[in-house]
C-alpha cells in the first residue's frame, strides 16, 4: 500500500549549482548529501514542508543519470512513493502487468527500493520505496 509520495528526484549536472537555485533562492531546506558509490551518484535531500526534492548527479558516464541527462537533459527525472511492504508491492504490480526494473536494492538513507518502467506508468519513471528503519 502506498503510504505517501516519498520525494521528487530531480537529475542534474551539477549538486552545487542546483542547490544555489533550490536552496539559496527559493528557500528550501538542505538535509545533505549522500554518496552512493555502488550507483556512482552523489544525491541531496531538499525539504519543502513534508515534501523532499531527491538531487541526482552522475559520478561516470555510464549511470542511468547521466544517460538520462545526455538524452533529455536536466530536469525531472523520477518520483519516488513510499509503500508500507516493498515485495508484496512488487508482486501486486508484477500481476497487474507493470514491469520492475532496477531492484530490489538499497537506495538512498538505507531504504530498499525498486523502480516501474515508465512505458507502463504513463511516461513516467516511479520509485517504489520501503524505509526499513521504521
Amino acid at each position: 500500500m502506498i503510504r505517501k509520495i516519498d520525494h521528487i528526484g530531480i537529475a542534474v549536472r551539477s549538486i552545487e549549482d542546483a542547490v544555489r537555485v533550490f536552496v539559496d533562492a527559493l528557500g528550501l531546506g538542505d538535509d545533505g548529501r549522500e554518496k552512493l558509490d555502488d550507483r556512482e551518484l552523489l544525491t541531496a535531500f531538499l525539504r519543502a514542508g513534508d515534501v523532499h526534492i531527491e538531487l541526482l548527479e552522475s559520478l561516470s558516464d555510464s549511470t542511468p543519470i547521466a544517460k538520462h541527462l545526455a538524452k533529455r537533459g536536466e530536469g525531472m527525472h523520477h518520483i519516488a512513493f513510499e509503500v508500507d511492504d516493498l515485495d508484496e508491492t512488487i508482486r501486486r504490480c508484477e500481476a497487474a502487468g507493470l514491469t520492475v526494473i532496477g531492484g530490489p536494492s538499497e537506495g538512498a538513507k538505507g531504504k530498499r527500493i525498486a523502480f516501474l518502467h515508465p512505458k507502463n506508468t504513463h511516461g513516467v519513471l516511479i520509485e517504489l520505496s520501503e524505509n526499513t528503519s521504521r
